[in-house]
């Protein structure tokens, strides 16, 4: 009976799987379209989420730039983060720029700053120039930077004129020294008063070369005073001389003023080198005395040298005479009373000079 009732119930249950397959057919299917929707809602949160950190990193700058009155666009944003170009700094630049009435464009200074230039430096100094009243436009300040100028500071010195220290203690010297025309030495020191030359900046001299030419100024004006009291007296003379010269030409500078702030005596430049002067004339002196004593000492020798050789004549000559005498008495030409004659005049005249040796310092007796 088991078996009967299990064996009725198939057809039953065949009938009911044929009756929820379409069922489960319809239930895969939606099963996979809800999937493909999951999919696609994921990747949509996913661009989103990275959307919102791209432009996430750009939406300060950007509302502050736009809130200036100093727009940004985002694709310049990134645009520049991907030329590696410093994104705060050109915003921030750009927002000074204009604030200050300065219209300077986002291109124009990432461009200086791709060149290596110092953007906030360049518009520091634009803006201090045009609250000053001064005359720098973007290219020439772009120009000054990237030539090593400190732009900043030269527009600085244009409204603010410094003070150069002639000489520069930093090279080792304190004074300048000068000899006036009556040889006495003078160590004077200046302050030069400058300003810079925004125009001549590029390619215009530095401070070492307002500073050697004030020196030489300097110089030329003492050594051209008669007396050291002159200088003394009138120090400005010498900045007068100098401010004369037309010092600045050529310079990234202009010269205000030139002071002398001390002027000391040093030493009688004029006496010692006359002293050297006698003492160099001493030494040529006794070197010409020394070669004409040496000329004399040579010459008496040469004289010795011709005594001797005439005594050694005179001796040749009397080794002749008993020969002469000989050849005279072989021919007869000479007797021998002639020989006793010649005899006692050479005796006598031997005697006559030893009495003249022995008392030649004595009065002859008269008579």
């Amino acid at each position: 009976m088991t078996h009967r009732n299990s064996t009725s119930r198939l057809p039953a249950l065949a009938a009911l799987a044929l009756a929820a397959a379409p069922a489960m057919a319809q239930g895969q299917s939606s099963g996979k379209f809800n999937a493909v929707w999951i999919f696609v809602g994921v990747f949509v949160a996913f661009v989103f989420i990275i959307l919102l950190v791209v432009v996430g990193q750009f939406i300060n700058l950007y509302v502050q730039a736009l809130l200036s009155n100093a727009r940004v666009s985002i694709l310049d944003m990134i645009g520049m983060r991907l030329r590696k170009v410093d994104l705060r700094t050109i915003v921030l630049s750009r927002i000074r720029a204009v604030k200050s009435g300065i219209n300077i464009s986002t291109s124009d200074l990432e461009t200086h700053y791709l060149a290596g230039g110092r953007v906030q430096n360049v518009v520091s100094a634009l803006i201090a120039a045009s609250k000053a009243r001064i005359d720098l436009d973007y290219g020439t300040a772009c120009a000054i930077d990237l030539a090593g100028r400190d732009i900043f500071d030269a527009v600085n010195t244009s409204v603010n004129p410094k003070v150069i220290d002639c000489p520069n203690p930093a090279q080792g010297r304190t004074t300048i020294d000068a000899v006036a025309k009556d040889g006495i030495q003078l160590k004077a020191r200046a302050r030069v008063t400058v300003r810079t030359n925004l125009p001549r900046l590029v390619g215009g001299a530095t401070e070492e070369t307002v500073v050697a030419r004030v020196g030489e100024g300097i110089v030329s004006a003492i050594g051209s005073a008669e007396t050291h009291k002159n200088v003394l007296e009138n120090p400005d003379r010498i900045s007068k001389a100098v401010m004369a010269r037309g010092l600045d030409a050529g310079t990234a500078y202009e010269i205000l003023s030139i002071d002398i702030a001390d002027v000391d005596v040093g030493d009688n430049i004029g006496a010692k080198l006359q002293e050297d002067q006698a003492e160099a004339d001493k030494k040529v002196a006794q070197a010409l005395a020394e070669k004409r004593r040496a000329m004399a000492v040579a010459q008496e020798q040469e004289n010795k040298a011709e005594i001797e050789k005439n005594r050694a004549l005179v001796v040749l000559a009397e080794a002749e005479v008993p020969k002469a005498m000989a050849d005279a008495f072989r021919s007869g030409n000479m007797g021998i009373m002639d020989y006793y004659r010649m005899r006692n005049i050479q005796a006598d005249t031997t005697m006559r000079r030893s009495i003249a040796g022995d008392a030649g310092d004595q009065p002859r007796p008269q008579g």
